[in-house]
């Protein structure tokens, strides 16, 4: 059984409040009577229960962070820049993983709320925000993460993800490539769409280009795997001559299955590039192009807009920040020429 208040104020013969005082508030207690309660505090092994003093006061020292899928190595990291910002400031960061169902993620909204978080960083599901709104509305400060939402008056972190989609097929194009499949989705998945209208901008600006949209069911290694087996499974002339994956653990999954075929080759026979520029992208069999977020610096933004927005909660800051995508170039998109 855990040793509570009451356990140390009977081994220091004194009462409940004068643990409190002196866990709390020592300066008014006598410097013998703090000798005497820090003895029996170490002496039963005593833990004072933070959360339940936080949560009697209305607040703690958290700040929650929901993500589309925490196995994402993008995600991780934007989880790690979020801890550095949040330690900085002596919070700690709850993480909660949606796994991309909105249902799921209004469970973690609503269990946050109860544990008084300071506020909540969240990839939202979808565009239905009605939920992250009313927890605003309710005092808890939302911050959207890798998401913008113009019509609404949340704040947010966020990539131009349109760029990144256009210069993604932009730099494939300009390989010579001509036939054009994109990889993605659920397109729900804002970042998905915006994506895909940025592929399609690219292509639209060069003759006889075409995009082939492919649409996915979740942006994962399984998925890439079999959207690549597809693609292979096809006649040669019906293959296309380059894929953008929306991110890369898909391209990951593709260039696993092309590499299981003599005669797809990355990038001779069809070129590759994905998005996000996880560790694991320059790694691959062939490194693999990407188009690179600064996933580290957005999640310690999204957390130093959480702070301001805890100290002017009516403004009166910057509420809207959003980073520009860098394309990173390397041998899963050799120019069609080097064959």
């Amino acid at each position: 059984m855990a040793v509570s208040v009451r356990d140390v104020a009977a081994a220091a013969s004194v009462s409940v409040g004068t643990v409190s005082n002196v866990l709390n508030r020592p300066e008014k207690v006598s410097p013998a009577t703090v000798e005497r309660v820090t003895q029996a505090i170490e002496q039963l092994g005593f833990v004072r229960n933070d959360a339940a003093r936080q949560l009697r006061a209305g607040r703690s020292r958290s700040i929650a962070l929901i993500v589309l899928d925490s196995g994402n190595p993008f995600f991780a990291e934007v989880a790690r820049g979020a801890e550095d910002r949040a330690a900085e400031s002596g919070m700690s960061v709850l993480l909660g993983n949606s796994d991309e169902r909105s249902e799921r993620q209004d469970a973690y909204l609503d269990l946050f709320r109860e544990q008084r978080v300071n506020g909540v960083l969240v990839t939202p599901t979808g565009d239905d925000l009605s939920a992250l709104l009313r927890l605003q509305r309710g005092g808890v400060p939302v911050v959207l993460v890798d998401h913008e939402d113009a019509a609404s008056a949340l704040a947010s972190v966020s990539v131009d993800d349109v760029e990144g989609g256009y210069l993604a097929v932009a730099h494939l194009l300009s390989t010579g490539r001509r036939r054009i499949a994109f990889l993605g989705g659920p397109r729900s998945i804002h970042q998905v769409a915006d994506r895909l209208e940025g592929a399609r901008r690219a292509v639209a600006e060069v003759d006889g280009a075409t995009l082939e949209a492919i649409e996915m069911a979740a942006l994962t290694v399984l998925q890439g795997r079999e959207a690549g087996e597809r693609l292979r499974a096809r006649e040669p002339g019906e293959r296309p001559d380059a894929v953008f994956a929306a991110n890369d653990l898909l391209a990951v999954g593709a260039l696993q299955a092309f590499s299981l075929m003599s005669d797809v080759r990355v990038p001779h026979d069809i070129a590759l590039i994905g998005y996000d520029d996880i560790d694991f992208a320059s790694a691959t069999v062939v490194p693999l192009s990407s188009v690179r977020q600064p996933a580290h610096l957005i999640g310690y933004t999204a957390v130093d807009l959480l702070l301001r927005e805890l100290e002017e909660p009516d403004g009166g800051h910057e509420r809207t920040v959003r980073f520009r995508p860098e394309l990173v170039v390397r041998e899963s998109t050799a120019p069609a020429s080097d064959e």
